[in-house]
């Protein structure tokens, strides 16, 4: 009776043990390890904008004339030659011409004068390829002396034309 306990006890211990899994042998699986977790992605470094070309700035500038005159001379028009070398590459800048005159002269004498010196400083620079939309020219006649004095030293200093860039919108109706 004892060894039909044993066979019992055997048979229930193979009958418990057939639906268990065999623990997996070294030599009948090749080992597979798991695989590291992905990397995390590389941070998204935005991207630099490259740097802007150097804006050539447009300087200011003044031309001189003669004595009653609004004629250019060919040092005035070397002068605005460089000036239009500058504006053009600065198309969104506007310019504005001053035109000046000494003190001679009554004052609606004056003004006309400083207008026809403006003028002839504006309709070279259009001559040259500037857009005329982009120039202002006006005349402060002899409102805006740079020297003070009676003498020809003086005068001289006052006969010009004074091209600045203008800081803001021109009006159409001084263009």
């Amino acid at each position: 009776m004892k060894s039909i306990r044993i066979l019992a006890a055997a048979a229930l211990a193979v009958a418990a043990c057939s639906h268990a899994q065999p623990p997996p042998s070294a030599s009948s699986e090749p080992s597979v390890e798991a695989a590291p977790p992905p990397a995390p992605p590389a941070p998204v470094v935005p991207e630099q904008p490259a740097p802007a070309p150097r804006t050539v700035e447009i300087a200011a500038t003044s031309v001189y004339f003669e004595f009653d005159s609004s004629e250019l001379s060919p040092e005035t028009r070397a002068t605005l030659q460089t000036l239009f070398d500058q504006a053009r590459q600065r198309p969104d800048q506007d310019l504005r011409i001053e035109g000046n005159c000494d003190e001679r002269g009554t004052r609606e004498y004056n003004l006309a004068l400083g207008q026809r010196r403006a003028d002839a400083a504006k309709n070279y620079l259009v001559g040259l390829g500037l857009d005329a939309s982009h120039m202002t020219a006006i005349s402060n006649g002899k409102e805006r002396p740079r020297a003070l004095g009676d003498d020809e030293a003086a005068w001289s200093q006052n006969r010009r034309d004074d091209l600045l860039p203008a800081t803001g919108a021109v009006s159409q109706a001084s263009r």
